[in-house]
């Protein structure tokens, strides 16, 4: 296997972030405390080089919305400090009247490869994020995510099971752009009707040939590094999208509330088969945010 690309971290200080700062609040990976602090690039260096990572996209972390291009400046910066390749996912508010002018500043970055707008939401207030369950549906949002194909820019897809269906029809709406399902569609209902609507969800959206699935943050409802889960998800998610459509993210330092880097690394391989390795570990990534050579 060739060097690995790390498709979905953060770096942050902690001054720049709302909810890093004053109370704790909910969130859906639960407790937060150790990681309300700094986490340079030289933390995650020092985390994810050690098992072969030589390539990383940075996935926006929710900064208060108007400063979203100081973000975008910030971790440019670290990648030049650090000298380490990183690509990055931004954000961009997608039910704005007319996104691009969004784009166009984003544009004169030439790290940015695409825009994330959480539209998770869910019955459980604790795991709610979107202003409404059915955003995937809005024709404003709509119009300004098929707007991306016009940047080069892809759409980090984040929802539920229950939100799927509006997501697989989001995508049909925008065919020239390309979707990243955040976390392999974060399943977090294990019951037998849950891990069915997801699987019927899924397969909703594999079916849409511009979206591909993040094998990403499969700790986060469970709050531990499970093998066997872990296992579970990648397998179903690669019967259904192929190795060509699915990209390995650790999801640091979120991860890092309950595992280590390595610890991680070690639970996905062991889920991969051998010839999906390059796939899931580096190709789909670079072709997907158009990552050169290292």
């Amino acid at each position: 296997m060739t060097g690995i690309i790390d498709s979905h971290f953060h770096i942050w200080r902690q001054a720049d972030l709302p909810w890093l700062l004053g109370p704790m609040q909910p969130r859906i990976f639960g407790p937060y405390e150790p990681i309300r602090r700094d986490y340079p690039v030289a933390e995650y260096l020092a985390d994810c080089r050690p098992c072969g990572v030589t390539q990383a996209v940075y996935v926006q972390a929710n900064w208060a919305p108007a400063r979203h291009l100081d973000e975008v400046a910030f971790v440019s910066q670290a990648s030049d400090d650090s000298g380490f390749p990183i690509a990055i996912v931004a954000y961009a508010d997608m039910l704005a009247e007319d996104v691009r002018p969004q784009l166009d500043a984003l544009a004169q970055n030439p790290r940015v490869r695409g825009v994330r707008m959480q539209l998770h939401w869910h019955e459980n207030p604790l795991y709610r994020f979107a202003s409404g369950a059915d955003l995937c549906r809005n024709p404003l949002l709509q119009a300004n995510i098929g707007r991306l194909a016009g940047y080069g820019f892809s759409f980090d897809l984040q929802v539920f099971a229950p939100q799927m269906a509006g997501a697989a029809e989001l995508a049909a709406a925008c065919p020239e752009v390309t979707f990243v399902l955040q976390h392999a569609g974060m399943l977090e209902d294990l019951s037998t009707d849950g891990v069915a609507q997801w699987r019927d969800g899924m397969a909703a959206l594999a079916a849409r040939p511009n979206i591909v699935s993040k094998l990403s943050g499969l700790g986060t409802f469970l709050r531990r590094n499970d093998p066997a889960q872990i296992a579970f998800v990648v397998t179903d998610t690669l019967a259904l999208f192929g190795a060509e459509r699915c990209l390995f993210g650790s999801n640091f330092p979120i991860e890092k509330l309950w595992t280590s880097y390595p610890e991680l690394i070690g639970a996905h391989r062991a889920a991969v088969p051998e010839g999906a390795v390059d796939a899931v570990f580096s190709q789909t990534a670079r072709r997907v945010y158009r990552l050169a050579q290292p």
